[in-house]
């Protein structure tokens, strides 16, 4: 299950669905213009919620300095130097 936690910067998406919750009212009635944001919402943090985490499975434990390979027990995988 991915958690959806508030950050700072959330402030920003809820400020830009908003206002295109204000753009949508003229064209439609306001129900579905809340129900268009709110599910525009819930699908963008879930999408962000999974890069996070491919992201997190792409990287590892870190990545090299050197080469910028993934690194696996503390060793790069590419140029095998030791990342301590």
């Amino acid at each position: 299950m991915i958690l959806l936690k508030f950050e700072r910067r959330e402030i920003i998406l809820i400020a830009g669905l908003f206002l295109f919750m204000i753009g949508l009212i003229p064209f439609m009635a306001p129900v579905y213009a809340v129900i268009i944001v709110i599910l525009m919402y819930f699908g963008i943090k879930l999408y962000i919620g999974k890069k996070c985490q491919s992201i997190r499975a792409d990287v590892g434990e870190g990545i090299c300095m050197e080469c910028g390979s993934k690194i696996i027990n503390n060793m790069c995988s590419n140029c095998g130097r030791s990342e301590e």
